[in-house]
């Protein structure tokens, strides 16, 4: 019986025990927990102010290349209204001379307008690809990154002096920092915005989302990146036809062009997806014959994106 009993207080012993160990490891936990979570908001805060100095610098930057314009185009500078939510987009592109135009200009009236895009570049092939529709007189939209060295640099201003549209496609490329929120996005926006001005003096107004609105990576909807540039007045452009460029798998010339032009006749308005990136050689190799399909269609015309372009959306 005493043995029973001695057990018995041996248990409620260690209950106890256990009690007060549950009792001390909560009392630390709530004592803790507030700790912990005002380091990771103080570290997360951090992080938001220096993106916040880091687009800041950007804008400035953006108002001095808009202010420089004007002095030299012998006009009085106006302080440019740039904030995080409002851009300037009044935006000339460069014209076939080198000048500046306006693109409110008017598209020629055609039953099919096609519109050959590059994404990803400026690459080791842009001024190849450049020469070959100097070959053929026809203008393209280049939906260009931000590439920091000194042949990239060349090819933007390159694309610009010979009459093409730049578009913008994000300054990184890199899914998970483009779309981890709309703060990130509107960083990289002002980032590739501010890189096309300062080295081409064009206020871009179009855009093409990595991946293309419809993509499957962004844990965000959509919707709020393009609200985001409707606030901005700039517009994006997805595509109704694809070379197939983009995908893991290098194809052959035929492929390309038959993918490219094949279903041009159904639609009025035919946006072209291919990359102007090293990895693409073919997409080179299939230019000339892709732009001598086209032009061979009756009551077809090849035309840059321009703000009269009426715009291919995946979402709506």
């Amino acid at each position: 019986m005493d043995k029973e009993q001695g057990l018995q207080g041996d248990v409620r012993r260690r209950r106890v025990q256990r009690l007060k160990k549950m009792i001390v490891l909560f009392v630390l936990v709530w004592m803790l927990l507030p700790v912990g979570l005002s380091i990771v908001l103080f570290v997360r805060l951090g992080a938001l102010n220096g993106q916040l100095a880091e687009t800041q610098g950007y804008l400035r930057r953006v108002e001095e290349t808009m202010a420089r314009q004007e002095q030299d185009a012998g006009e009085e500078p106006e302080t440019a209204q740039l904030d995080r939510k409002e851009v300037i987009v009044t935006a000339p592109v460069a014209g076939a001379d080198g000048q500046d135009k306006d693109v409110t200009a008017v598209e020629p009236e055609a039953a099919h307008k096609v519109y050959l895009t590059f994404d990803d570049g400026p690459s080791k092939y842009t001024e190849e690809i450049l020469d070959i529709l100097d070959e053929y007189d026809v203008k393209a939209t280049f939906f260009v990154l931000g590439k920091e060295n000194e042949h990239s640099i060349e090819m933007i201003r390159e694309i610009a002096e010979r009459g093409h549209t730049l578009g913008m496609h994000s300054y990184s490329h890199k899914y998970a920092d483009v779309y981890r929120s709309v703060d990130d996005f509107s960083a990289d926006f002002y980032r590739i915005y501010a890189y096309i001005l300062e080295n081409t003096g064009i206020q871009s107004t179009c855009y093409r989302f990595p991946g293309g609105s419809s993509n499957t990576v962004s844990d965000l909807d959509m919707h709020v990146f393009a609200d985001f540039l409707a606030e901005q007045e700039i517009e994006y452009y997805d595509w109704n036809l694809s070379s197939g460029d983009g995908g893991s798998v290098l194809l052959d010339v035929d492929t390309l062009v038959r993918n490219s032009t094949q279903d041009i006749e159904k639609h009025e308005t035919s946006i072209i997806l291919m990359h102007d990136a090293a990895s693409r050689p073919t997409t080179v190799e299939a230019l000339p014959q892709i732009i001598e399909n086209i032009l061979a269609m009756e009551d077809t015309v090849i035309l840059p994106i321009t703000e009269d372009t009426t715009p291919i959306h995946h979402i709506h």
